[in-house]
């Protein structure tokens, strides 16, 4: 049996061994990626200095915003040798006929401008350039891939996607090595004949797993020739040094950003936050929007530099500002229209733990939810009510059976199981999916089967396997906030609490109200192994136990006088139980 009941220091992110590293002077010097993003910079290197002959087309796994394209493109740079000669075109128009020859300057029409470009949203003109005609005469203009002739442009697949013309021509000229000029409206063509040009470039294309998932159907032939790498989203910290690493990046980002420095209190502060974000103790995220908006909303509060207060400040502000739903649902709660036990002990009933996400809200927060079973004769079926009422989702199904299947295993018998039950979220108006509610469930089914009661004063949350191994879920903060702001708001007794899978743990960072309950006593933690493990916290009984009552024993005693006192028809696991339970 493991149960372990949480201290305190638990609950957050652990800064005091960091101390020397925040107290360190660092450098404000531009972002590089080479140091957070080894992959990313040996993958770019190679690219930028492979064989003539090699694919070129690269994918970057990536967001595809600005603030990424930036990055990548400052590293491409970097990488590139500076450009000493002259690439591109010139073009004549004389009369109404149009001439090309190589450029002599860098100051010709079509000569290239950089050795490496990127742009987030692209339309045709502005990749592909035009013919435009002025008064009685006309003019070419380059595009993106003229300017950047002979190096590298980097491009979002969601652009793409979104103008399937506009990679069909971009594919046409980077493998071809050859812009041929066309009208961009196809009903009206080219009023001039014009020369095509040599064009030798590589690309470099950047998007998330649907958008690369997108294009790999469209090309799987250039998917499988090109290169692929990803923006690694976290830094794993295994030792001090990695945490100066982020200390670092984290300055170098608001250097580019034109930001305060960062007082030495400023990077605890931040380092809670960002783990919140990464949801793991032991991982901070490397997103250069996410931290240039921590820094960029705690200069508002800053003065001479940023400081804990004023990234405090401004994750109160945030936190307030995108509260509204969260606090309607404690309000519900709280004036009864959601009913919520949080006092006594109820047979067939428990806390489960949910987490809400609505489309356009940005933040998800947690929410209490009844769950309720019952027991009557039948045949062993589980009945899932979400799901007869086409509410539950496949992996929200997917828990019911594995709970079903332990049951069966827990108790086998050569003889039909003489109950059914049924299971139900109370007061669910929508979807629910996912298998984190399992344990609550399994839970509610073993206390109606043994008639034990459950302590209302503490929620469940955990998925289980067919063994009823407690397994890792999601969302945990906002799980474990939303049940004790429920407590809280009706008093705290020192007694409720809040059971959850140990795998868990390298997951917590709570807000400081739940960190001071826990502190004084007044809110409890426990992180359990197996199911085993958690009954006896909620019914106070243990699961097996050869010497006393137990819940397996009060199950056995039921299906017993179910079945009419036979006990020679009972599986010879409970009947060697019984055994025990006569002495």
């Amino acid at each position: 049996m493991t149960i372990n009941r949480l201290e305190w220091q638990q609950l957050l992110p652990n800064t005091s061994d960091y101390a020397d590293i925040f107290e360190r002077e660092y450098r404000r010097e531009p972002l590089d990626i080479e140091i957070t993003q080894p992959r990313l910079q040996k993958s770019l290197a190679t690219f930028c200095n492979q064989h003539p002959m090699a694919s070129p087309f690269m994918l970057i796994k990536a967001v595809d915003s600005r603030a990424y394209l930036s990055l990548i493109h400052q590293s491409v740079t970097r990488l590139l040798p500076p450009r000493t000669d002259i690439i591109g075109s010139h073009y004549d128009i004389v009369n109404g006929t149009v001439s090309r020859s190589d450029a002599k300057s860098s100051s010709d029409n079509f000569a290239a401008t950089s050795n490496c470009l990127y742009e987030e949203w692209i339309e045709a003109e502005q990749l592909l350039g035009c013919l435009r005609k002025h008064g009685d005469g006309y003019n070419l203009e380059p595009g993106l891939v003229h300017k950047a002739n002979g190096g590298v442009l980097i491009l979002s697949v969601r652009t793409l996607l979104a103008q399937p013309h506009l990679w069909f021509r971009l594919k046409q000229i980077v493998t071809s090595h050859c812009y041929q000029w066309f009208t961009n409206d196809e009903s009206r063509p080219l009023p001039l004949s014009v020369p095509s040009m040599p064009l030798d470039l590589k690309v470099i294309l950047v998007g998330d797993r649907y958008g690369l998932g997108d294009l790999q159907e469209l090309e799987p032939e250039l998917i499988e020739r090109a290169i692929y790498t990803e923006f690694e989203a976290d830094l794993a910290i295994t030792e001090s040094e990695d945490m100066a690493t982020w200390c670092s990046y984290l300055n170098a980002i608001a250097y580019d950003a034109r930001l305060p420095e960062l007082d030495s209190s400023a990077y605890p502060a931040l380092l809670k936050i960002a783990v919140r974000k990464s949801g793991d103790q032991d991982k901070l995220p490397l997103c250069p929007q996410l931290l240039s908006g921590l820094l960029i909303d705690a200069t508002q509060y800053a003065e001479s530099r940023i400081t804990a207060d004023s990234v405090a400040q401004a994750e109160q502000e945030k936190v307030w500002r995108e509260s509204y739903l969260a606090e309607m649902v404690q309000d519900d709660i709280a004036l009864g229209q959601l009913r919520i036990e949080t006092e006594g002990y109820v047979i067939g009933q428990i806390n489960g733990l949910s987490v809400l996400e609505y489309p356009g809200h940005p933040r998800a927060f947690g929410e209490p939810s009844r769950i309720s079973c019952v027991v009557h004769i039948g045949d062993g079926e589980i009945m899932d009510v979400e799901r007869k009422a086409e509410l539950g989702g496949n992996l929200h199904a997917k828990g019911i059976m594995i709970m079903q299947a332990f049951i069966a295993s827990e108790l086998a018998s050569d003889q039909q199981f003489p109950f059914s039950s049924s299971i139900v979220f109370e007061q669910s108006y929508g979807e629910v999916d996912g298998d984190s509610a399992s344990l609550a469930g399994l839970c509610a089914l073993i206390s109606s089967l043994s008639l034990q009661p459950i302590n209302q004063q503490i929620a469940v949350t955990g998925s289980v396997d067919q063994f009823g191994n407690v397994q890792t879920i999601g969302g945990i903060n906002e799980k474990i906030e939303g049940f004790f702001d429920v407590c809280n708001d009706r008093e705290l007794t020192g007694t409720q609490g809040i059971i959850f899978p140990l795998t868990n743990i390298r997951h917590l960072c709570l807000k400081d109200e739940v960190v001071e309950a826990v502190k004084a006593g007044q809110f409890h933690l426990w992180a359990v192994e197996h199911v085993h493990d958690v009954l006896p916290l909620l019914i106070g009984l243990p699961y097996v136990d050869e010497n006393k009552p137990s819940v397996l024993s009060a199950i056995q005693e039921r299906i017993l006088q179910a079945g009419g006192g036979d006990r020679s028809r009972l599986p010879w696991p409970l009947r060697w139980i019984n055994w025990f339970n006569r002495g």
